[in-house]
């Protein structure tokens, strides 16, 4: 009995997975078999090298919006608020140089150059002016 209820299964199984991918036809399958990507090896004649992607510095609202913005929007850690003259206020008496020395380096709970590994000194500087700016302007 248990013998017949598993052949039954296996059967209801197979039968199952066989409907559910239609095979089409032999060029469909063809079509689903090709590989999707290519090799290059060094040395290869692969054609033209891809071009290279603009580069550039980025702009201090730029670098605000992708880097610093997860903490300085809603004031994460402790973090000023931009725009937030009483959380800024006390740190831009400190002066732009230790803002900036802040800004690269780290202190409490902001990791050093915020969560831009790839920024450079000057990246930084401008997001860090961004965000005075945007209190001084008040």
């Amino acid at each position: 009995m248990r013998r017949a209820v598993g052949i039954g299964m296996l059967v209801g199984l197979a039968s199952a997975v066989a409907h559910a991918v239609p095979p089409g036809t032999p060029d469909e399958i063809r079509d689903r078999l090709q590989p999707f990507g290519s090799l290059c090896r060094s040395g290869d004649d692969c054609g033209q090298p891809a071009a290279a992607a603009a580069t550039g510095p980025l702009s201090g609202e730029q670098v605000y919006n992708q880097f610093c913005f997860a903490c300085h929007s809603s004031g994460v850690g402790g973090a000023p608020v931009l725009g937030d003259a009483a959380g800024w206020e006390p740190r831009i008496a400190q002066g732009i140089e230790t803002l900036l020395d802040h800004t690269i380096n780290g202190i409490r709970t902001m990791p050093a150059r915020g969560t831009c590994v790839s920024c450079s000194d000057e990246d930084l500087k401008g997001a860090m002016q961004y965000m005075v700016d945007a209190v001084q302007a008040q």
